[in-house]
């Protein structure tokens, strides 16, 4: 089903009590997308978010979701989308409504060095890896020992080998990786399982000052689960400066109640790597043709630039940048309007979970899956 901006406009006030809609922008559909999003200012100038699930299993994935940010909401030191008001759908599921968290995407690509964003950064993983498992399981999330995700890559990279499409370098590096156990021993760690400078919302008291950067909240949790930490180094490890990434890591072990493992930075060069299988498997069982094409055709581009010399170096995945991090408004409470008279608006972001078009990089409204 795909609804008119105005329809979700109509939805967010059906779900929220007082939620009256001035303005409403939504957002364009892309293949493979799993919600309809639009971003709504009401007549008190507060802004909401309002995400309707396209499918069951989205609608199902979604309530999961929901309910562990309402446990986490309180017990991490940044801002998560945190539902006001739900409305069912007629064809089944519910759509959610949630304030606009202000803030814009990291640009992992430009994150600079020394004390500041990225120090920021390193703790805000650690905050969240420090958080108390039994939250991910009382919300019903998959939790995974470092043996049986192991076997669980393994089997994914079996089943996108069946498919022909992974050329026999790759799979051969990528199977002596899974199958030594000891890359393999970490503690399982609550994590956002695909945290990218999308998700990421910074906010800056001064632009020319990394220094002032400040994480003002995490979106796209749709994969949370408790597993890998490493998962949540995968794009910064192929995406920011070594410099910047070291900065990173090091406030994030000084942060971390356990010691990190010596072998997750290793782990997350693979994992960025193993996003391509997931990818291709994604787009088989989606029987889409042009979307196995690019799969194969990044495969074969990853198998050309990949050298076998060193183990201890992984390769890396080219990456799209994001666009930069910029100032933003700070947070208000929602019976306050979020923009002072004084300030400009900002631009709406993908407050869930975002699946960029590198076709289209500096529209602020990129889709959400």
């Amino acid at each position: 089903m795909t609804r008119t901006p105005l329809a979700l406009a109509a939805l967010a006030s059906a779900a929220v009590p007082g939620l009256d809609p001035a303005t409403v922008e939504g957002v364009a559909q892309q293949a493979g997308q799993q919600f309809e999003v639009a971003f709504i200012e009401d007549t008190q100038h507060r802004r909401w978010v309002v995400r309707a699930p396209m499918t069951a299993a989205a609608a199902a994935q979604m309530d999961v979701t929901v309910s562990l940010l309402g446990l986490l909401s309180r017990r991490l030191p940044f801002s998560v989308p945190t539902p006001k008001g739900f409305v069912d759908l007629k064809e089944g599921g519910r759509a959610s409504v949630y304030p606009y968290l202000a803030g814009r995407p990291l640009d992992f690509a430009h994150l600079p060095a020394g004390p500041g964003i990225a120090a920021e950064l390193g703790r805000a993983i650690a905050a969240l890896h420090n958080v108390d498992r039994a939250l991910f399981d009382e919300a019903g999330l998959p939790t995974y020992d470092a043996d049986t995700y192991r076997t669980r890559r393994l089997s994914d990279l079996d089943r996108a080998a069946a498919t022909g499409h992974v050329p026999t370098g790759l799979l051969a590096r990528w199977e002596r990786s899974l199958e030594d156990v000891s890359l393999w021993r970490f503690a399982p760690t609550p994590t956002h399982g695909d945290l990218t400078g999308e998700e990421v919302l910074a906010v800056f008291d001064d632009d020319e000052d990394a220094a002032s950067g400040r994480i003002r909240g995490l979106t796209g949790w749709e994969d949370a689960k408790v597993a890998d930490p490493a998962d949540d180094f995968a794009a910064l490890v192929t995406q920011a400066p070594p410099e910047a990434f070291d900065t990173v890591l090091e406030a994030y072990a000084h942060a971390r109640v356990d010691r990190p493992d010596k072998h997750l930075e290793r782990r997350a060069q693979l994992a960025a790597e193993l996003k391509l299988v997931s990818e291709l498997l994604t787009a088989v069982g989606s029987q889409d043709p042009r979307g196995v094409e690019a799969c194969a055709a990044r495969l074969r581009r990853l198998d050309a630039d990949t050298f076998d010399d060193d183990p201890d170096h992984e390769p890396v995945v080219p990456t799209t940048p994001t666009a930069p991090a910029v100032p933003v408004v700070p947070v208000v409470p929602d019976d306050k309007p979020v923009v002072p008279d004084d300030e400009p608006h900002d631009e709406p972001h993908d407050q869930g979970h975002a699946g960029q078009d590198p076709t289209d990089e500096d529209d602020p409204l990129r889709a959400q899956r």
